[in-house]
């Protein structure tokens, strides 16, 4: 008996090395063509737009690719390799994950998940880089206090806002560091012709806050009005229309009249809502606004609160046309 349970443990041990190996060598084969690509990126002086130098590793979309074409057009002193994310959830998808370990940048990530640190641990990561993880539910309240008790401040190389909510309050309220390069998700259901946002509420939560899981966070217009107040000039958005970039002026020369040819905001036709009980209904175009037309909305530069649908002319001729394709 004892022969064979030695003989079971034996084997566990043996699978569990060659699933950790293999898991192990896939993940180094997905950095290489990640190195790859970032070459092929790199190299280029001029683009049609943001959406050519996309590609993905680790972000959930085509971000890695255009974090590694502005990193290296910015040309960001050695000084300032140094980026902050929120709402990582367990960082294994991110925005700033690739750029640690191409680019050797250091960092802070926080989520409201402790499972996140374990994570990281887990991961290897908490000794191969110099990263902070800092389990923290963000708000307006807490933002700043929370970077700079992290030991951040000041002028940092890049910043990731992704909190599936209130990410246009917390980056309004955001004072402690000023980044040079700027993410900030944006909600494409919310349309291209307003500055309107989620009214504020420290406890938001996209799943709580309508089964849809399509109201949250803010119109690219909202954001758009934002980071000109705060000294930041857009560039781009993704394919997927999920994230939008924007430069610090003192930096935006060197794309908008060099090397970046169009900018552009595109429309999502992502069709991750759900229904009534938090399956994938699939649905698309104006069907989505339809879903949280009943909602409240503030237009970030009135202050005025109205239900969505009240609301005349969200999205422009041109979004409705891509949105109809």
């Amino acid at each position: 008996m004892s022969g064979s349970n030695t003989s079971e443990r034996g084997l566990r041990r043996m699978r569990s090395w060659l699933v950790g190996d293999m898991s192990a060598q896939v993940k180094n084969s997905y950095l290489l063509m990640g190195r790859m690509a970032s070459w092929q990126v790199r190299s280029k002086a001029t683009i049609s737009s943001l959406n050519e130098v996309e590609f993905k590793v680790s972000s959930q979309w085509g971000e890695d690719g255009i974090i590694d074409w502005l990193v290296e057009r910015a040309e960001i002193p050695a000084r300032l390799h140094t980026f902050i994310e929120f709402g990582v959830e367990d960082y294994r998808e991110s925005n700033t994950r690739f750029l640690m370990q191409n680019r050797n940048w250091r960092g802070l990530i926080m989520d409201g998940s402790p499972a996140m640190v374990e994570s990281i641990k887990r991961d290897s990561l908490a000794w191969k880089y110099d990263i902070t993880a800092c389990p923290a539910f963000i708000t307006r309240e807490n933002i700043n206090q929370t970077i700079s008790q992290a030991g951040f401040r000041g002028e940092i190389g890049l910043l990731s806002i992704d909190v599936d909510g209130n990410d246009y309050w917390i980056w309004e309220s955001l004072d402690v560091v000023q980044p040079i390069i700027l993410i900030c998700e944006y909600n494409a259901v919310l349309g291209d012709m307003l500055p309107i946002s989620i009214p504020y509420d420290p406890a938001f939560d996209r799943k709580k806050a309508h089964h849809s899981y399509l109201y949250f966070g803010a119109s690219i217009c909202a954001l758009r009005s934002l980071a000109q107040r705060k000294g930041y000039r857009f560039i781009g958005t993704t394919s997927a229309a999920n994230d939008a970039f924007f430069i610090r002026e003192d930096y935006a020369q060197r794309f908008v009249d060099q090397s970046l040819l169009r900018i552009e905001a595109l429309p999502s036709v992502v069709r991750e809502s759900r229904n009534e009980v938090g399956q994938l209904n699939y649905i698309s175009g104006l069907e989505r606004l339809r879903q949280v037309s009943h909602l409240p909305v503030l237009n970030v530069e009135t202050g005025v609160t109205t239900r969505l649908g009240d609301l005349a002319a969200i999205y422009s001729s041109e979004w409705l046309e891509r949105m109809s394709h």
